[in-house]
């Protein structure tokens, strides 16, 4: 499966990262759910995990921006 991304120019790292902490982070996530009765706005009101997710969605736009600017500038010559 690696050779085939290498082929696709598609980096193994982030995938096997996936793979190994994947299934910890969901066992963590259970347990939290389990601990508030399944109040998922746990994850929200403590400020660490809230930093965290903010974070995470930050960097997300970041990434989506540039693409859907050239997307607009296409749009927008046409």
């Amino acid at each position: 499966m690696g050779y085939i991304l290498l082929k696709l120019d598609c980096e193994p790292a982030p995938l096997i990262l996936g793979f190994i902490l994947g299934p910890m982070m969901e066992e963590q996530m259970r347990r939290a759910m389990m601990i508030n009765f399944g109040d998922v706005t746990i994850f929200v009101t403590r400020p660490l995990s809230a930093a965290f997710l903010i974070a995470a969605a930050g960097m997300m736009l970041l990434i989506a921006l540039p693409s859907l600017r050239a997307k607009r500038e296409v749009a927008l010559q046409e």
